[in-house]
């Protein structure tokens, strides 16, 4: 059972893809969900009265239903409740453990989202939750390691019980409505209980026919804005028209030419599972990355002046600039992977320092008021509330009150990623591990950085090594999962870029398990 544990569980479900073997299987899926029925069980014994409900949403992919089913079976057959909801979004499942609608079979004690974000169509995965939050790597490998004991002990008897239990036990809500009637709310009172606050606003979505689609027509349309021009809305698993990731250049150019075409005022793009956004401008500008990050940390700063922004490893000095000199706050660059990042915001609060927003490069953010859940649908309803409120004051029209939020914001005319890989069979490794070796090449990195008069090391830096210099910044940092050391060069000009790059290639030169092979393309380009 070799499935990729981060904060979710992702594996291969659907077959035809070579060197992929299907390694998320019925039977995997149904020990899974026992298992975190029995992690539930014992995590909520003190408050359990009666059997405990689980709700189960999906994305769009082409193995949702059959999970869907195979999961039901798994939580059934543990003695619970099944609440499912098909499409969904993951942000959804998470507010499913805190609703409080009888109606709606609400709350629910765990939930659980059948996704894996942006991966190719034969991928799958899931994710927890209660209504603490979403599970942890701790939590997730031990349930991984009931899971395993349970599969082991699968029978032909105990899989066909488990199929009759859930056929008794499986009840279906459309959550997703309630979800979104929840956001127009969210919208109406921020506008001061306007009914249509968003009347003579164009808005664009693009869902990349994955489950972002609702927010056309049950958010948008409700609170009086046009979607018309909107596009990809239609769920397809195969995803016909790009992925649907705000970090892929192919994504962003489709919804910001939807914009530009329709002559929109604001244009949304959503991930597979809606935990991530961005948007565009009337003018087609993104906002997403640092720009996004800019825009949410202008909102949330003019409501709680002097808090600290809490942003993954990546971003730019620019931004550091923006949130600390033009708006007052405090930016705390912290790891990558949007856990850590909303874990630490927790933490500062719970220290003593003011933390409302943690949010990270690729469209991952999380707001205090909304109890640090990565929703791209709230993080757009925020933007939405800006609009209305610049609409209803009689501030221009259009988007341009949120270009002139992020006015002031300086950005780099040179910005790339390098993945610099480690070769983990070379007799360099002695043996040993590439996140030894990749530790030995950032401390040899280290070093000769603090011999170079012309670089200043970042006073404050939690992953890799970051380093000033030349107007510009680096960042090498071990992966979080991979045999990889990402390099993030950001400069004024590509000279300034290349001159950075050749300091790091000339530090790393004497490692030869690392692949530089992308580095010296970049310094000879």
């Amino acid at each position: 059972m070799m499935l990729n544990v981060h904060s979710d569980i992702r594996g291969v479900a659907v077959a035809g893809v070579e060197g992929e073997p299907v390694n998320l299987t019925e039977p995997v899926a149904e020990a899974i969900a026992a298992a975190f029925s029995g992690w539930l069980v014992e995590k909520k014994k003190a408050d359990a009265s009666g059997r405990l409900g689980v709700s189960i949403g999906h994305d769009s992919r082409i193995s949702a239903q059959v999970l869907q089913d195979a999961i039901s079976r798994g939580i059934a057959g543990a003695g619970l409740n099944v609440v499912q909801y098909g499409l969904a979004s993951t942000p959804a499942m998470f507010n499913s453990t805190l609703t409080e609608d009888d109606a709606f079979l609400c709350p629910v004690d765990g939930s659980i989202m059948i996704t894996a974000s942006h991966l190719p169509y034969n991928r799958n995965g899931f994710k927890f939750f209660t209504n603490a939050g979403g599970l942890g790597k701790a939590d997730i490998k031990d349930i991984l390691e009931r899971a395993a004991d349970i599969y082991n002990n699968l029978t032909t008897e105990s899989l066909m019980t488990s199929k009759e239990q859930a056929h008794a036990s499986i009840k279906r809500v459309d959550y997703m409505t309630i979800y979104a009637s929840d956001l127009v709310k969210a919208v109406r009172k921020a506008a001061g209980n306007i009914e249509k606050p968003l009347e003579g606003f164009h808005i664009v979505v693009d869902a990349g026919n994955g489950a972002g689609g609702f927010f056309a027509a049950k958010v948008l349309e409700p609170l009086g804005a046009v979607t018309a021009g909107s596009q990809f809305l239609e769920p397809d698993g195969m995803f016909p028209n790009h992925i649907p990731n705000p970090e892929d250049k192919t994504a962003m150019k489709a919804i910001t030419q939807a914009v530009l075409h329709n002559k929109a005022d604001l244009g949304i793009i959503f991930d597979t599972d809606v935990d991530r956004s961005a948007a565009v401008d009337s003018t087609g500008r993104e906002f997403n990355r640092n720009r996004l990050i800019a825009l949410m940390s202008a909102i949330v700063l003019e409501e709680h002046p002097g808090t600290t922004i809490v942003t993954d490893s990546v971003t730019s000095d620019g931004l550091t600039t923006f949130i600390e000199k033009k708006l007052g706050g405090k930016h705390h660059r912290f790891k990558r992977g949007y856990r850590n990042v909303i874990d630490e915001a927790i933490r500062l609060n719970s220290i003593g320092e003011e933390s409302h927003l943690a949010i990270e490069t690729s469209g991952h953010g999380a707001l205090k008021e909304n109890h640090w859940l990565d929703d791209g649908a709230y993080l757009m309803v925020k933007i939405l509330n800006k609009l209305a409120s610049a609409r209803a004051s009689g501030v221009g029209g259009g988007s341009k009150v949120l270009t002139d939020l992020v006015q002031g914001l300086l950005e780099p005319g040179v910005a790339v990623e390098l993945r610099l890989k480690i070769n983990q069979n070379h007799p360099a490794l002695k043996g040993g591990s590439f996140r030894d070796y990749g530790q030995a090449v950032l401390k040899h990195l280290e070093n000769s950085v603090e011999s170079d008069p012309k670089l200043q090391k970042a006073p404050v830096n939690y992953e890799g090594v970051r380093v000033s210099g030349f107007g510009g910044w680096f960042l090498l940092r071990l992966s979080l999962h991979d045999p990889v050391l990402p390099l993030n060069i950001e400069a004024p000009s590509n000279e300034d870029a290349v001159k950075l790059g050749l300091h790091v290639l000339a530090a790393v030169k004497e490692f030869p398990a690392l692949d530089t092979s992308a580095l010296d393309k970049f310094v000879q380009a």
